[in-house]
C-alpha cells in the first residue's frame, strides 16, 4: 500500500490541484467533498488515471460526531493515513458592524472547528503506528494580515497558525510535521468575483498566484526531504505581506 494522504475540500480548486499534483508523486489519495459528490468522482477518476489509489470520503468538518465516524471507520477499513491536508473552508466576506452571527459562527465552526473534528481522529493513530507523516493547514494570507471585510476569515485563519504550530511543538517528538501554508490571491472561485485590475496592482508580482503553485509546496512539505520543517507558515503570495 502507498502513503495514504487525505485531502479536506477536494473536488475543485486548490484541494483539486493538490490531490492531483500529490497522486502524481506517487501518494494514494482520499478526496473529501461535503455535498458536491460528483466533481469528486471527476477528481477520483483523473487520480485513478494516474495509476494510483484513491477514494472519497464524504462528511461535514463542522459536524465533530460525523468527522469521527467517518474517518475512523475508514481508518480501520483501510489503514493508518500517512498525511492529511486540511484545506476545506468557507468565507463569508461582510464588514463587521453589519456581521450576522451566523455569518461569525459558520466561518469559525468550519474553518478552525473543522481543524479539531478532522485531526482528532486521525492523530492518535498515526502516533499508535509510529508513522513519521505529515500535516499541512491551509491558512490564507488574511490570517497573517487581516483583510477588509473578513474579521470573521481572519480569526479563523489565524487561529490555524497558532493551533499548527503548538501542535507541530507537541508531535515533533513523534517525527510528526505540523506546518501551515498560507496563499495569497490565488486563482479560484473564491477569487473571481475580486476587481482583478486592481487587486494586481496590489501585488509585487502583478498577477495572481495559481492553485499549482500551491500544491507544489504542499507536495515538497509532504516529501520526506521536509523531515526537518516543522511549525512553519510558508506564504505563496506573489510579494504580498
Amino acid at each position: 500500500m502507498g502513503k495514504q494522504v487525505l485531502i479536506t475540500g477536494s473536488s475543485r480548486g486548490i484541494g483539486k490541484e493538490t490531490a492531483l499534483y500529490l497522486a502524481q508523486n506517487g501518494f494514494d489519495i482520499i478526496l473529501h467533498c461535503n455535498k458536491n459528490i460528483q466533481k469528486a468522482e471527476e477528481v477520483l477518476k483523473s487520480i485513478q488515471n494516474l495509476g494510483v489509489k484513491g477514494r472519497i470520503l464524504q462528511f461535514d468538518t463542522k459536524n465533530r460526531e460525523e468527522c469521527k465516524k467517518v474517518i475512523t471507520d475508514d481508518i480501520q477499513k483501510n489503514g493508518v493515513y500517512f498525511g492529511v491536508v486540511l484545506n476545506a473552508g468557507i468565507a463569508r466576506d461582510v464588514v463587521f458592524p453589519v456581521m450576522e452571527d451566523d455569518d461569525w459562527d459558520s466561518v469559525l465552526e468550519t474553518n478552525l472547528g473543522g481543524f479539531y473534528n478532522v485531526l482528532k481522529p486521525i492523530v492518535m493513530p498515526m502516533i499508535e503506528n509510529r508513522i513519521k507523516g505529515r500535516i499541512i493547514a491551509m491558512s490564507s494570507i488574511s490570517g497573517l494580515r487581516g483583510n477588509y471585510g473578513q474579521v470573521n476569515y481572519s480569526a479563523s485563519k489565524a487561529g490555524i497558525i497558532g493551533a499548527v504550530k503548538a501542535l507541530a511543538l507537541e508531535l515533533a517528538k513523534r517525527k510528526i510535521t505540523v506546518n501551515c501554508v498560507a496563499p495569497g490571491v490565488i486563482e479560484s472561485d473564491m477569487t473571481k468575483e475580486l476587481p482583478a485590475d486592481e487587486v494586481r496592482k496590489l501585488i509585487p508580482m502583478k498577477r495572481f498566484g495559481t492553485a499549482k503553485e500551491v500544491a507544489s509546496l504542499v507536495n515538497y512539505l509532504m516529501s520526506e526531504d521536509a523531515g526537518y520543517i516543522t511549525g512553519q507558515v510558508i506564504s505563496v503570495n506573489g510579494g504580498l505581506y
